[in-house]
């Protein structure tokens, strides 16, 4: 079996028609280079996120509205959201990497646009746009792995990307905190629509169509809104997906929740907010490679059990904490331990809800992205409006994503 990449072939294992064979894979596109690229890819959407919040003080004095910051936020996930649930069926009738490159293209001119936004509006206008656009690049990719592989081998994939995409929330904060102590706030979307250019590169030169004609679905708006309302009440799908989104709903939580913590209630430097966020990716990014050997070992249910109960525990720690007035350290030590868990519950709820769905697995994978940014794109929301200058909103809504995540799992089907 082959796999199209431009006038290339991209061959399969003929056993099984689910991993490379490196004795006739191109070496552009090894099975150990593809991941690489994927994981560069969906990294677009951390990169976009955490370069600009060390920034969040000065875009809101900047626009002389300290709502500005949470709003372009929101708007950036709304964009992801709404655009995942239109790219995933896009990317199962016309093949992964068109769209892919049209949402580099879009991405890119939008993030420029950001850089040189007039008013909190246009900001928020552009970052919609560039969320939009970013869309493609998050939830394809999730497909691609799909098309090539299931189960363990899955995971391995997922953590391979994860160990590539996690790079970005490790550095990105403290890129955005030296432009900010160098230049205007406005040269970190300058450095967005860089990346996109650069991605936009690669993606050219080297990346596949894990998706060939002859798998490719020709499907009606009626029968796309048909195959969502199929894969959205199949169970392992809808209590995974439910999980994955919930898990998401506290990570984004405290995404939007620290920088008020940290820069503005406890006086933390950016730079200094910088390091501290670029620790728990490192603990997220730790997880997620020791997740593979984890599954192997145990299987992906009880991981995956195991995970969402630490999530639910450094909720429950960073809420009792707020609640006490804590210090920092105390606060510190709950989020590691929600940052962990997300190691293994966001690949292991991701592998879970596409197993059953190959044939279609660009709009489960779409459908899943869409709830997910859905109830980031809310819990963020939420923890604006409860902001009152603690923790407290933060662990809150962490705590309450947890409770839910866990309650979702409870309904799976045996054996998933």
């Amino acid at each position: 079996m082959a796999l199209y990449f431009g006038r290339q072939a991209l061959s399969l294992c003929p056993r099984c028609a689910h991993c490379y064979d490196p004795t006739v894979s191109s070496p552009a596109v090894a099975s150990r280079t593809l991941p690489l690229l994927l994981g560069f890819l969906i990294a677009i959407g951390p990169v976009s996120v955490d370069l600009y919040l060390p920034a969040f003080p000065t875009i809101a004095g900047q626009f002389h509205n300290q709502a500005t910051p949470g709003i372009t936020l929101a708007a950036y996930f709304a964009g992801l959201a709404g655009g995942q649930i239109m790219q995933g069926p896009l990317s199962d009738r016309i093949g992964r990497r068109t769209p892919i490159l049209a949402g580099l293209v879009l991405y890119t001119i939008a993030s420029a646009g950001c850089g040189v936004a007039w008013s909190g509006e246009s900001l928020t206008l552009w970052r919609l746009l560039a969320g939009f656009g970013a869309s493609a690049s998050v939830v394809i990719p999730r497909a691609m792995v799909r098309d090539i592989a299931d189960g363990p081998a899955a995971v391995t994939l997922f953590s391979r990307l994860t160990l590539v995409m996690g790079v970005a929330p490790v550095i990105a904060p403290m890129i955005g905190s030296a432009v900010i102590a160098l230049v205007s706030w406005r040269w970190i979307f300058g450095l967005a629509a860089l990346y996109g250019l650069v991605a936009i590169a690669l993606s050219v030169r080297f990346l596949p169509d894990t998706l060939p004609p002859a798998r490719r679905s020709a499907i009606g708006v009626r029968s796309i809104m048909v195959r969502y309302v199929e894969i959205g009440t199949e169970r392992s799908f809808l209590t995974h997906a439910l999980a994955g989104s919930f898990a998401m709903a506290a990570l984004f939580a405290y995404l939007s929740g620290t920088p008020g913590v940290f820069i503005q209630g406890l006086h933390w430097s950016p730079f200094a907010y910088a390091v501290m966020f670029a620790s728990n990716a490192a603990f997220y990014i730790a997880m997620s490679q020791g997740n593979p050997l984890l599954v192997r070992r145990f299987g992906v249910r009880p991981v995956l059990s195991l995970a969402i109960a630490a999530l639910l525990l450094g909720a429950l720690c960073l809420s009792i904490a707020a609640w006490l007035g804590a210090g920092p350290i105390v606060l510190l030590a709950a989020i590691a331990c929600c940052q962990v868990s997300h190691g293994c519950s966001l690949p292991d709820t991701l592998v879970g809800a596409l197993s059953a769905h190959q044939s279609h697995a660009g709009s489960a994978s779409a459908l899943m992205g869409t709830m997910q940014y859905v109830a980031g794109a809310g819990a963020g929301a939420a923890v604006g409006a409860l902001s009152d200058g603690t923790a407290r909103p933060m662990a809150l809504v962490m705590l309450s994503a947890a409770v839910l995540a866990a309650i979702s799992l409870m309904f799976r089907p045996t054996g998933s």
